[in-house]
């Protein structure tokens, strides 16, 4: 499944970093580890002891909340849309990036379809995993192709109400 990073000028396939450890998985020594927020609470202090970068992934009915007071030390955080109308990463990503200030990678996973693209990218993802075997393509369709916006975020981007009188 291709991982694509947001770039300047689009986006380009890289090589995920982490590997994804199950929750009853063995810890290695070091290495970028990529976890449930199931393990993460369980298994904190040894996580956060390790060499490597670590990475936290949340199902969509999980919040960020948990994760709070030790986001300065998680590289990853890793949103899961299971399916293509359920949209609460989108406010765990928002709220990540507006309210808490997390400056890390957010990972959009699961089901994520060319069509969600423009609203993630608004949202603060930087990488995406896609199943489409043209996830490049469509993601240099799809981030050229929304110009004008109406909702705002915090990505600065002004809405067509800022453009009509003039902020």
């Amino acid at each position: 499944m291709p991982l694509l990073e947001k770039r300047d000028e689009g986006a380009a396939v890289i090589e995920d970093r982490f590997a994804r450890i199950e929750d009853d998985g063995d810890l290695p020594g070091d290495g970028n580890l990529l976890v449930s927020l199931e393990r993460f609470l369980s298994d904190k202090d040894a996580l956060l002891a390790r060499a490597g970068d670590l990475g936290v992934w949340l199902r969509s009915e999980q919040t960020p909340q948990e994760l709070v007071g030790d986001l300065e030390r998680i590289a990853l955080v890793a949103l899961d849309f299971p399916i293509f109308s359920d949209g609460r990463s989108y406010s765990s990503a928002r709220l990540l990036r507006e309210r808490h200030g997390y400056a890390g990678e957010l990972r959009a996973i699961g089901d994520v379809l060319c069509e969600q693209l423009g609203f993630m990218l608004r949202s603060g993802f930087d990488t995406f995993q896609m199943a489409s075997p043209n996830a490049l393509e469509e993601f240099a369709a799809i981030a050229r192709e929304v110009q004008i916006v109406y909702q705002p975020t915090g990505d600065g981007q002004a809405t067509a109400t800022d453009l009509r009188i003039g902020s």
